[in-house]
C-alpha cells in the first residue's frame, strides 16, 4: 500500500483527537461543561395533546424544552431529574427587548446543572446590527453554556407583519449569525417553523445545524431534505416543575452525540467539515 493510501486528512485527525479528548476528559473527570451529568432520569412523555405523527420524538433518549416568561417560575431540579437533558430560553427579541425572565431562567438553569442556551427572536423591522449589538449586551458570552440560538419566523404577532424581500432577509440572517458565533464562540443554532423555512431558507445553505418545528409530522415530512438537530415535537408538553403548557424537544442522537455536542458545540455530523476551521472547539 502506497504512503499516499496510508495518509490520513487532517478533517479525520481532527476527528480523532476531538474524539479522544472528550474520552480523556470523561474518564479523567475534568471539568465538564453544564449538562454532562449521570443523574438525569429517563424521558417523561407528558403531552396534553400528543399527536401520532410525532410519536417517535417521544421515545429518543435526549429530550429538553423551550421557555419563555409564560411559564413562570420554573422548578429545573425538579425538570432535569425528569429526563430533560437541556433547555433554551428566550433572552432578546429586537433591537429593544429582553424577556424579563431570561436572567432568572438562566441563573436557574445553570444552578441545576442543565445543559441550557439563549435563543434571540429575530425581528424584520430594525437592522441585524442593531439586533446583535441588543444580543450582545444582554447575552453571557459563557462557554459552558449551550449554542445560542436564532430564532427565524414571520412576526404575525408582532407589529411588523411585513415580509420582505428574501435577499434582505437572508443578509440580514447571515449578520446576526456571524455576530452570535463571535460573542459566543460558538456555531449559532437556526430555529425555523415551515412557512418561514419555505418562503426564506429553503434550498439555502448554511454551516448552522437546524432545530425544525413539526408538530404534527416527523421534520422530513415537512421540510424535505433539511437535515435537523433538533426537533420540536409540541408545544402542549407537560414536565415536573413546570406549571401548565411548554413547549417539548428532541435531539436527534443518542448520548454519546449529545456528548460530542456538549463538548464542542457543534453536531457531530459536521465536525468533519468545521472542525478544521476552528469552528467545534472543545470545552476547556
Amino acid at each position: 500500500m502506497s504512503s499516499a493510501a496510508l495518509a490520513i486528512s487532517p478533517a479525520r485527525l481532527w476527528k480523532a483527537l476531538a474524539i479522544a479528548a472528550t474520552l480523556a476528559l470523561l474518564s479523567a473527570c475534568a471539568q465538564s461543561p453544564v449538562g454532562l451529568r449521570s443523574e438525569v432520569g429517563p424521558p417523561i412523555h407528558g403531552d396534553n395533546r400528543p399527536h401520532p405523527g410525532v410519536a417517535r420524538a417521544r421515545t429518543l433518549p435526549i429530550q429538553g424544552m423551550d421557555v419563555a416568561r409564560y411559564q413562570g417560575a420554573i422548578d429545573y431540579s425538579k425538570v432535569y431529574a425528569a429526563g430533560v437533558h437541556f433547555v433554551y430560553m428566550k433572552a432578546t427579541e429586537g433591537k429593544d427587548y429582553v424577556d424579563p425572565a431570561f436572567a432568572d431562567n438562566w441563573r436557574r438553569a445553570r444552578a441545576s446543572g442543565m445543559a441550557h442556551g439563549a435563543y434571540h427572536f429575530m425581528t424584520w423591522c430594525s437592522t441585524a446590527a442593531q439586533q446583535a449589538a441588543w444580543f450582545v449586551k444582554n447575552v453571557p458570552a459563557d462557554p459552558t453554556a449551550l449554542p445560542p440560538v436564532l430564532d427565524l419566523e414571520w412576526n404575525h404577532g408582532s407589529s411588523c407583519k411585513n415580509k420582505f424581500p428574501k435577499a434582505d432577509v437572508l443578509e440580514k440572517i447571515r449578520v446576526m449569525l456571524k455576530v452570535m458565533e463571535q460573542h459566543t464562540g460558538k456555531l449559532p443554532i437556526i430555529y425555523t417553523d415551515m412557512t418561514f423555512h419555505h418562503d426564506i431558507l429553503e434550498g439555502e445553505h448554511f454551516d448552522n445545524a437546524f432545530w425544525l418545528r413539526s408538530t404534527a409530522a416527523e421534520p422530513p415530512q415537512r421540510y424535505g431534505a433539511r437535515r435537523w438537530m433538533m426537533w420540536q415535537w409540541t408545544q402542549t408538553g407537560v414536565l415536573n416543575g413546570v406549571v401548565g403548557e411548554v413547549d417539548r424537544n428532541a435531539f436527534y442522537g443518542d448520548e454519546n452525540d449529545w456528548t460530542v455536542f456538549l463538548l464542542t458545540g457543534c453536531d457531530p455530523r459536521v465536525i468533519d467539515a468545521l472542525g478544521p476551521e476552528g469552528r467545534c472547539q472543545l470545552v476547556k
